[in-house]
């Protein structure tokens, strides 16, 4: 078996969407996705020029050895640009595998653990009232866990994870139109007065059921990160996201010595080598990593079973700049891990989407289902793919008020 040809398709409803196409002498094909939010093209010239041409001829069910030839052979290693590149490969090869058994994925990861894995939406509000809000509104539609996000009175503009685009929507959605990005103004005192009170709030209004989390998204120093930590350990938090910058892996351990609110970390890692110490150590309670952004199936797959080793679970990254495919990936890997904890879920699922990429994946009371179908379990519409062409877009940056950068 060979591998004779790959395409890559950049473009989608709302969203370049970066899919790859990887296609067998025997008729076979596996889909992979190599999406890096804001920074699209980059993957996909990647796999264009350099990847593509060093897989023709190949046997796709040499996975392993597909990738350390990527990875080891590249010199210069990881980053978010070459291991998105990897992972819609490594993707593509595991959709494939399966599809040759005739098996959805997970059977060959060793089967289910569960039946269905457990979601969490993200609840937003420009105040305390929109939020509580749009926490109803996410009950209401089943969801037994929900990150919430508020304004901050005072803030000279939006706090991050508040939407940008309409008051009215129940949903978080951030404009990331145009290549130049918009300014957030950011400060700490602030959120530090404001947010313990916010989530003690809502868990009275809400009870001791609901699974409530947070993200900080990286915007404070660790000593500021120990004091906030340990003010909301009466909320009870599933969990507290990104609370300090995850570059510095040993300031965890100050926030570890102040308070026990569990911690998810990692949606921006690529590799195992960013989190080792952090799973080893037990410095976190949550590896947040994404099957694209981290290299694909098979390197994500040795992240879970070091996580599984040292009581840390899984909460895989679930942005609407993941595509189908990628949530198909992590859905898989979710049915199976003994370790697994809870799945974000952000994709804005619309007639459109769901043209572009059709499956048979259920999401039913705030929980996922995976198909049973070979393979992902996802097929891709090149006419619908026809539609849609690269928009450039960009995150926002952040500023304190005297204007210095920070982080977003």
């Amino acid at each position: 078996m060979k591998i004779t040809g790959a395409k890559v398709f950049v473009g989608g409803p709302g969203k370049n969407y970066v899919t790859l196409k990887i296609q067998t002498d025997q008729g076979l094909y596996g889909l992979g996705d190599a999406t890096l939010n804001n920074r699209e093209t980059l993957p996909a010239a990647y796999l264009n020029d350099y990847l593509i041409p060093n897989l023709i001829g190949r046997d796709p069910r040499n996975s392993e050895d597909i990738w350390q030839f990527f990875y080891r052979g590249a010199y210069f290693r990881k980053g978010p640009i070459a291991m998105a590149a990897f992972g819609a490969i490594d993707m593509a090869l595991w959709d494939i595998k399966a599809k040759l058994a005739d098996m959805p994925l997970y059977q060959l990861f060793g089967g289910k653990s569960r039946e269905g894995a457990l979601l969490y939406a993200h609840a937003t509000g420009t105040d305390l009232d929109a939020l509580l809000d749009s926490i109803s509104h996410h009950i209401e539609q089943g969801y037994k866990a929900v990150r919430v996000q508020c304004g901050i009175p005072g803030m000279p503009t939006e706090s991050y994870g508040v939407s940008n685009v309409d008051d009215n929507n129940k949903h978080y959605i951030t404009d990331f139109s145009g290549i130049c990005p918009n300014v957030e103004i950011w400060d700490t005192d602030r959120y530090l007065r404001y947010m313990p009170d916010a989530l003690i709030a809502i868990r009275e209004k809400f009870g001791v059921e609901l699974k409530i989390l947070h993200d900080v998204h990286h915007r404070l120093l660790p000593r500021e990160a120990a004091e906030f930590a340990k003010s909301i350990e009466a909320v009870g938090l599933y969990w507290l996201e990104d609370p300090t910058p995850a570059e510095d892996q040993d300031a965890l351990r100050l926030l570890r010595q102040h308070s026990t609110v569990p911690i998810a970390i990692g949606e921006v890692f690529n590799s195992i080598w960013e989190c080792n110490k952090l799973i080893e150590q037990e410095l976190i309670d949550f590896i947040r990593v994404a099957v694209t952004y981290a290299g694909g199936i098979t390197h994500v797959k040795r992240i879970v079973d070091l996580a599984g080793l040292h009581h840390v679970r899984t909460g895989f990254h679930g942005a609407p700049s993941h595509s189908p495919l990628c949530m198909a990936a992590q859905a898989h890997l979710n049915a199976w891990a003994p370790n697994f904890g809870i799945q974000e879920y952000l994709v804005l699922d619309t007639p459109e989407c769901d043209a572009l990429f059709p499956s048979d994946h259920k999401v039913e009371e705030g929980m996922m289902y995976v198909s049973d179908e070979p393979g992902l379990g996802v097929e891709f519409n090149e006419d619908e793919a026809s539609r849609y062409s690269y928009e450039p877009g960009s995150h926002p940056v952040v500023r304190l008020q005297d204007g210095t950068l920070w982080n977003y």
